[in-house]
């Protein structure tokens, strides 16, 4: 792997301009789908095969890998703005991009996640380029049972993503994992609480879920408070690009958690069957078990907002490693990415580290410049958007409900999930009400099905050896070290409280 194959590479990307039209077409069609709910980049992919059918191989990769690459991008521009997002990658934003939206500062949220995206997609990408000589033993050391102790690691960050309400957010999310059990077994097939309802078969939609948790119930809170989203006047608040730019600079004064994150996120990418969502909900937990003073999160915390989206974009560098070296998707995005490699002529495989190490390195180079693309668009096309938070709610909440509604209906095609929403909802504002915290609800979910599988997985190999490999006996060790940090943080909490009452 020589240097200059690597500059090779990306100049004969940038010099050809059929790659570069092919490039940035993928790219603004990626961010249009992303900023629309329940659409994401699986389908977009799924959409665009019959396109790229019979063009050039090259071309046709770079086109739908760059779409792909920066859904995630976009789908912030809604979680953040209205607490909608745009796929379930993108819902932890929503935990402190919204409140910064009410709060006025849209602006700097977005400048931050555009920021992080752009870094995380690069970072990733070169992670991916770092472990091409060694993916294999990577690839391989991690089977089922380190699959599920991990999951059982980022079930463990609820005690944090709770604040001081740990015992709420511990109830809140199993109640997350008790819907992750709804649909067949995945051992015996036999349909489990969904009855007769074939919709629930495959599982509680992950889309619907979040919508219901997350965006109904923020905007039945806006309609009983009146007013805007923004809590503060247009001229109070931080809107312009100035503020995007200043949004920017704050992810540099974080630039350690960008850098962990990013290379977080690109770990999970590469290890198939995790997705993009468990690296989002992962990473957030991870930014609020390394910070000093967690009680901001939740409130509007810029880190909040950086942590997800570095990992939002870093993990699809990673996820592109197993499928083209092994032909092993590792996302579901990636799953549909393979059959359509396969149709442009590509043949993942060891050989591509051998043959067509060119086509490797245009395919990371096409990750970096569209993710950077992608945020000099959204830099100046935002500044119309960030408005929207100051519209009055009663004009602007018809109009998301229609986004919810329809993108409840687009993530599987199912009107049923509908019936689930409005049985959602209700949940997802009494949390809101009551001051429980909602993110636990959805790394149960996220989380909870991942490590039943793994689990079952685990268990068919090797019974109750699992538990003594050596991964195995390092991430037991981690989470006891997780939960007793979690422990011990929030008694020092309260005795810091305890002594400023008294104070």
């Amino acid at each position: 792997m020589s240097i200059e194959l690597m500059f090779t590479t990306l100049l004969s990307l940038l010099t050809s301009p059929y790659n570069m039209w092919m490039m940035l077409l993928g790219t603004a069609i990626g961010l249009v789908v992303g900023a629309l709910p329940g659409l994401g980049g699986r389908l977009a992919i799924a959409l665009m095969i019959p396109f790229i059918f019979g063009k050039d191989m090259v071309g046709g990769a770079v086109f739908l890998l760059s779409m792909h690459a920066v859904t995630g991008t976009a789908g912030q521009l809604t979680s953040i703005m209205f607490g909608v997002p745009g796929e379930g990658d993108a819902a932890a934003t929503i935990v402190d991009g919204y409140p910064m939206a009410q709060k006025g500062e849209a602006g700097m949220a977005l400048g931050a996640s555009l920021m992080a995206s752009g870094l995380g997609g690069i970072i990733g990408a070169m992670v991916l380029a770092i472990l091409i000589p060694v993916i294999e033993p990577v690839v391989l050391v991690f089977s089922p049972a380190e699959f599920f102790f991990l999951a059982l690691l980022g079930i463990t960050f609820v005690a944090f993503v709770s604040g001081t309400a740990i015992s709420k957010g511990i109830l809140v999310g199993f109640f997350g994992m008790m819907l992750a059990f709804i649909g067949q077994d995945p051992q015996t097939g036999i349909a489990r609480y969904s009855e007769d309802f074939l919709f629930l078969w495959e599982g509680m939609d992950l889309i619907t879920a979040v919508l219901a948790i997350f965006a109904v119930p923020e905007m039945i809170h806006l309609g009983v408070k009146g007013g805007a989203i923004s809590a503060v006047t247009k001229e109070e608040a931080q809107t312009s690009v100035r503020a995007q730019i200043r949004g920017m600079m704050a992810t540099f004064d974080h630039m350690w958690l960008v850098v962990r994150t990013s290379m977080i996120g690109a770990f999970i990418g590469i290890l198939p069957g995790l997705g993009g969502s468990a690296a989002s909900w992962i990473c957030y937990g991870h930014a609020v078990q390394t910070c000093k003073k967690p009680s901001n999160f939740g409130r509007g915390d810029i880190r909040g907002v950086i942590a997800p989206e570095t990992a939002n974009n870093s993990k699809e560098g990673g996820s592109l490693l197993p499928t083209l070296f092994f032909g092993v998707p590792g996302s579901s995005g990636m799953a549909i990415m393979l059959g359509a490699f396969l149709i442009l002529g590509i043949q993942p495989g060891p050989q591509m580290i051998t043959e067509h190490l060119d086509l490797v390195w245009i395919l990371i180079w096409a990750l970096v410049v569209s993710n950077v693309a992608a945020v000099v668009i959204l830099l100046f096309a935002t500044k119309p958007l960030v408005r929207l938070t100051f519209v009055r709610g009663g004009i602007l909440i018809p109009f998301i409900l229609i986004v919810v509604v329809f993108g409840t209906l687009m993530a599987k095609g199912q009107w049923e999930n509908l019936v689930l929403l409005m049985i959602l909802s209700p949940v997802g504002y009494a949390l809101l009400r009551y001051d429980w915290p909602r993110p636990p609800f959805v790394i149960g979910i996220v989380l909870g099905q991942i490590a039943e599988e793994s689990l079952h997985k685990a268990w068919a190999l090797w019974r109750w050896d699992f538990f003594v490999r050596p991964l195995s006996l390092v991430l037991m060790g981690l989470i006891l070290a997780t939960i007793a940090y979690a422990v011990y943080r929030g008694y020092k909490d309260k005795q810091e409280g305890a002594v400023h009452v008294v104070g």
